[in-house]
Parts: C-alpha cells; sequence; structure tokens
C-alpha cells in the first residue's frame, strides 16, 4: 500500500496549513480546520496513521472523486475534496497547489489540479495517510 505523509506547518485562528508529500516527491499545499478538540465538523482530526479510501462520490453525492479517512476517533465522513476556504472543510483536507488569503480568510488554490495530481500518484487506489505536525 502507497504510503502518504502529510505535514501540518502552521496553525491559524481558524484553520491549519500543511502538505501532502506524495511519493514522486512532488508536494501538495493542504488546508484544514484548526484544531478544536476533535470536535465533528470543526476541528482537524488527530495526528496519527489511517488507511484513506479512493471514492468516486461521496455518501451524499455532493463530492466526487475523493478519499475517504477510515478508522478518525470520534469522527466520520472525513474526506480529501476540493475547496478553497476554511468554510469549504466541515473537518475535511483540502488539497491545493498554492496558499493565499482574501481578505483575512486563509484560501487554497487549484485544488482540482493538486486532487488530481494525488490521482495519479495512488492511482486511485488505497493509501495510509500519516498526519504530523512540526509547529
Amino acid at each position: 500500500m502507497i504510503e502518504i505523509n502529510m505535514v501540518r506547518y502552521m496553525e491559524l485562528a481558524d484553520s491549519t496549513r500543511g502538505f501532502l508529500r506524495l511519493p514522486n516527491g512532488k508536494y501538495i499545499q493542504t488546508l484544514e480546520p484548526a484544531w478544536e478538540d476533535n470536535a465533528t465538523s470543526v476541528s482537524c482530526i488527530p495526528v496519527g496513521q489511517y488507511k484513506t479510501r479512493y471514492l468516486p462520490s461521496s455518501a451524499s453525492g455532493k463530492y466526487k472523486d475523493i478519499y475517504l479517512l477510515e478508522g478518525v476517533s470520534g469522527r466520520a465522513g472525513i474526506l480529501i475534496h476540493k475547496g478553497n476556504f476554511r468554510s469549504h472543510t466541515r473537518g475535511c483536507i483540502l488539497p491545493g497547489m498554492s496558499v493565499g488569503s482574501v481578505g483575512r480568510k486563509p484560501a487554497i488554490w487549484s485544488s482540482g489540479t493538486a486532487l488530481s495530481m494525488l490521482h495519479q500518484a495512488t492511482g486511485r487506489d488505497d493509501f495510509l495517510l500519516t498526519i504530523e505536525e512540526i509547529y
């Protein structure tokens, strides 16, 4: 099984920035909520290792071509999906090619391109995601 590391490097007032280190040596930026004691829909997930499964669509059908993290203690439905702002995460991980902001709100750009890179790196197969923090 492919292993991918996600490194969180900055926690802001309401969001967390990080990056995915792909097996091919490339990097993808990430945006998540800040740590809020693992509260559903408002917190990033705990540091740890998670089996991550490709899904063509989320259970609701809202998100397409995504990944689902399994075994997150006290949580369910944690996805890696496209999005640009903290308000798009609801506890999920947003991939992007670069980070920025709109006003004072953190943002992540080219999310679709980044998700495509993740698909290429994994072949849309399951992978093991290890999340760590360096801040």
